[in-house]
């Protein structure tokens, strides 16, 4: 079994996101669809896909990422291409700069804590839903 070298943009990535990583905790990537993602706690706040990062974006950071110019995630699938609107292209000073690194990552890492929030919110809502249901009528004939 042959071992993998360590993909320098990876690593320099994550040597840049240090400062984070000592306020918030580990910050780690995994490799993933020809790519790889960044995660924080499980949660998937960014990846870098053909040497270009990206980081997770909600409804409260959008207006941000469009203001730096950044361009929502691409990619091909059977011949036509996808748009991941919820990944957008980090500014190229994030990669010159731990500063800057640590402040849009921060974003990414908020935003895809409140989408999982949402997330839950909602599934709780589903099933008190489904449970209320039940209870108010009662069982079937």
């Amino acid at each position: 079994m042959t071992k993998r070298t360590p993909d320098p943009l990876i690593q320099h990535v994550l040597e840049l996101m240090a400062p984070l990583a000592t306020r918030v905790g580990p910050l780690t990537a995994k490799r993933m669809f020809g790519g790889h993602g960044l995660f924080y706690d499980g949660l998937m706040f960014g990846l870098v896909s053909d040497g270009q990062l990206y980081f997770k974006c909600d409804a409260a950071t959008r207006a941000i990422f469009e203001a730096a110019g950044a361009q929502p995630f691409r990619y091909a699938k059977a011949q036509r291409e996808v748009v991941m609107a919820s990944y957008w292209s980090a500014p190229e000073s994030c990669l010159e700069d731990a500063a800057q690194m640590a402040a849009w990552a921060q974003r990414a890492v908020e935003a895809a804590l409140r989408l999982a929030n949402a997330e839950v919110r909602t599934r709780r809502r589903v099933s008190r839903t489904a449970v209320d249901g039940v209870c108010s009528h009662g069982p079937p004939d």
